[in-house]
């Protein structure tokens, strides 16, 4: 078997397997931080389309004031979601989804639109401007009040009682974590839990054992799809691949794991294709 170390070079365990978060949820999730409480009582962001994001407002006169803040909303989108790409905002008219608002909230909520729905449209883009900074910063202001503090990664506003870190942190966070351990799994599956929490902070078992069971998952998979084809990549990956399978499937130290470990995890249709006869005549010896 080829050493562990041998393809890390261009490995990346998260590249195009780890599915992230949709970004359409993180910004429902957070939308009156990021377009006011007044605004988003009134819009909701429903699809990304490309470098656009398409946002559903109750009438086309809120789809008019928003278009005025333009600017301020994706500065916003883009310091909570950097890597999203949103470049534009178009707006359409349509329903709004129900929001599973306290009951404190919904009346903060009614509040919010009773007080944007007695102003008179902004004449322009300053006067939008100036009333959206105004709204949000009393929207902080009353956050404050009520118990809300900043996230400790990003200083954005969240609720009591959430933790001490909003939710785009706290996915990033998971994200970063996945990724080490998936990284760790890959270059050293013999550690087990206890050797890669040491070494990756707030790992719990739970989420250890959930990395483990998808990368055994996603490996297995690949190598099959070599079996299948009756041939390997050309940079023959699987051979590192297998041997890091074998290690986290078996649970067993390195120098425990014989060749017939090795044809007993991997069956001897995927042994031969691997590792061909030189394995088998070391079995033999």
């Amino acid at each position: 078997m080829l050493k562990l170390g041998a393809a890390l070079g261009g490995f990346r365990p998260g590249a195009g397997e780890t599915q992230a978060t949709e970004p359409i949820v993180l910004l429902g999730a957070a939308w009156a931080e990021i377009a006011g409480e007044g605004m988003a009582a009134n819009s909701h962001p429903a699809k990304l389309d490309g470098d656009t994001l398409l946002v559903t407002t109750s009438s086309s006169g809120w789809s008019q004031q928003l278009s005025f803040l333009c600017e301020p909303i994706l500065a916003a989108i883009r310091a909570r979601l950097p890597h999203a790409g949103i470049e534009k905002l178009r707006f359409r008219v349509g329903k709004l989804p129900k929001r599973g608002a306290s009951a404190r909230g919904a009346r903060t909520e009614t509040a919010a639109r009773a007080v944007v729905a007695e102003r008179p449209p902004a004449r322009d883009a300053d006067e939008a401007l100036a009333r959206f900074r105004a709204d949000v910063d009393a929207s902080e202001r009353a956050k404050r009040e009520r118990g809300w503090n900043e996230c400790d990664g990003c200083s954005a506003l969240i609720a009591p009682g959430s933790g001490s870190t909003c939710v785009s942190c706290a996915v990033a966070q998971g994200q970063e974590r996945e990724r080490l351990v998936s990284r760790l799994l890959f270059e050293a599956p013999w550690l087990g839990y206890a050797g890669t929490a040491s070494l990756v902070e707030d790992l719990d078992r739970d989420a250890y054992d959930s990395i483990r069971l998808r990368l055994l998952g996603r490996w297995w998979e690949r190598l099959n799809r070599a079996r299948a084809a009756g041939r390997l990549s050309r940079d023959g990956s699987e051979r590192s691949v297998a041997s890091s399978y074998v290690l986290l499937k078996s649970e067993l130290p390195p120098e425990r794991i014989t060749p017939a470990t090795v044809r007993n995890v991997l069956g001897d249709e995927l042994h031969e294709l691997l590792y061909g006869r030189s394995e088998q005549q070391n079995d033999v010896q």
